[in-house]
């Protein structure tokens, strides 16, 4: 490995303010497994959001990253902690693969990379992923990871017309095998 944000299929880098293009592809795809039904966004939006997103100070190790493809240098998601519990030593963390990359091994070493960095790095304890109970896939990620299933809140989120449950998903540091 180059380095310690690289793996043999994804590197992970910060957000440039000439993502939004990649953003606005992965919002428009309609597939996102447990993806909810959002308004529709302006290019100009998009624009906005990375540049902004490009800029901002890594709060209380809240980030977004994009996971590029090694072989192309292609953006094809996102990665990241996207809320913390500093003093009790939790981070939740969410990746994003755009349909046409997934299933490549993308997600997996995406996560592997980022666990990594919050275990070994910033000293957290536990990691905590929230997937919807009919995303099949994404339940079978975290569970290749090693993440057990902690908990399920019934009917808790609301899309296409219908309630649907969320299950909560941990790791702790010493389970991890990355």
């Amino acid at each position: 490995m180059a380095s310690s944000w690289t793996g043999h299929r994804v590197r992970l880098r910060a957000v440039e303010p000439d993502d939004w293009t990649a953003f606005m592809r992965f919002a428009e795809d309609d597939g996102w497994p447990g993806s909810g039904l959002d308004l529709p966004r302006s290019a100009e939006s998009h624009r906005v959001g990375a540049r902004e997103q490009a800029v901002a100070e890594c709060d209380d190790d809240r980030f977004l990253l994009v996971v590029e493809a090694t072989a192309t240098g292609e953006s094809v998601g996102t990665v990241g902690s996207h809320r913390t519990g500093r003093r009790s030593g939790w981070f939740e963390c969410e990746v994003r693969i755009g349909a046409e990359h997934r299933r490549r091994g993308y997600a997996t070493e995406a996560v592997e990379l980022l666990l990594r960095y919050m275990f070994g790095e910033r000293r957290y304890h536990k990691c905590l992923a929230a997937v919807l109970a009919h995303n099949e896939a994404s339940l079978a990620l975290f569970r290749r990871l090693g993440f057990t299933e902690e908990g399920r809140l019934r009917k808790h989120v609301f899309f296409a017309g219908r309630h649907h449950d969320l299950v909560l998903m941990g790791l702790l540091a010493e389970e991890f095998r990355g």
